[in-house]
């Protein structure tokens, strides 16, 4: 006989207190009933985002045993995930290094894999001994994770980010104003251009003059739609696909595009699919670069190329 999943504890018209571990119990069985990856980690999140506390405030509590009133719009929030919308749609944010950005439906989810991307460069530019101003140039900005990152982190450093979407481009703003106001030198520092980041004609201004390049472009093979419901039917189709079979289109025309613009000696950082990191570094030397070397991500796989472009 199957046993049905225990559901969340409804709201009363008299407000109920509910042991929290009784409440993540029967939001995690419903959340791993609909397929959800991490049932009781994301059941976590939203009881503490839905009660305006913090993950370790629940964990506290049902160490503790303790009883909460149970929040308003939980139980939605529960349904929302279990329908699977990306629990940082539900939540309306993701965390990206020290930032804490505002995402929802026209904008792609940044990845903690891109952390490691933004690493790179920040790496690269301390490395560069007297380069107190830096040029940096986000290509495909999304969110605005990679570019906010770099001005955040680099004082001085002047940022570009070029995004195609106008509807993606309003959240890089209020990215942008939400960051702004705890660091105000950001606001002057970033630049957003809505455009097409393959174009020559792009801050063609900037050509041969920018230190470095960072790009997360669209690259999944379009003979691989994927399979999360989070990932395929919401992520933006303009964000995720890399314009070819094997998903190396859009990604050759970033390594264009980031050569002309970059200064001789600057760098490129772009991430990629496992499976593309050879043809691309090809790719970039015959568009240049003097080199090109393919580096692995947090589980080992090749995830993301630099490029040097020769002196």
């Amino acid at each position: 006989m199957t046993v049905p999943a225990p559901t969340v504890p409804a709201m009363t018209v008299a407000a109920q207190t509910v042991p929290v571990a009784d409440l993540i119990r029967a939001a995690a069985a419903r959340l791993r009933e609909a397929g959800v990856d991490t049932p009781d980690h994301d059941a976590k999140l939203l009881l503490a985002h839905a009660a305006g506390r913090e993950p370790r405030d629940v964990d506290k509590a049902m160490l503790m045993g303790e009883t909460w009133t149970v929040p308003d719009g939980f139980d939605a929030m529960v349904a929302r995930r279990a329908s699977r919308e990306p629990l940082q749609y539900v939540t309306g944010h993701a965390p990206f290094r020290y930032l804490d950005l505002q995402v929802g439906p026209g904008v792609f989810i940044p990845r903690p894999e891109t952390e490691l991307v933004v690493q790179e460069g920040l790496d690269w530019l301390t490395a560069q001994h007297g380069l107190y101003s830096p040029r940096v140039v986000d290509l495909c900005a999304g969110s605005g994770a990679i570019g906010l990152a770099v001005a955040s982190e680099v004082p001085g450093a002047q940022v570009w980010a070029v995004e195609l979407s106008e509807r993606t481009a309003a959240w890089t703003k209020r990215n942008l104003e939400a960051v702004a106001r705890i660091n105000p030198q950001v606001g002057y520092n970033y630049q957003l251009e809505i455009g097409d980041a393959t174009s020559r004609g792009t801050l063609a201004a900037l050509d041969g003059t920018v230190d470095l390049v960072i790009s997360n472009p669209p690259y999944v093979p379009e003979s691989q739609i994927p399979e999360q419901p989070e990932v395929r039917d919401h992520d933006p189709a303009l964000a995720l696909y890399g314009g070819s079979a094997d998903g190396t289109l859009i990604p050759e025309r970033i390594i264009e595009r980031a050569f002309a613009l970059l200064r001789p000696g600057g760098l490129f950082v772009m991430e990629h699919d496992i499976m593309q990191g050879d043809r691309l570094a090809a790719y970039a030397h015959v568009a240049g670069f003097a080199t090109a070397v393919t580096h692995n991500d947090y589980t080992g796989r090749p995830r993301y190329l630099t490029a040097e472009k020769g002196a």
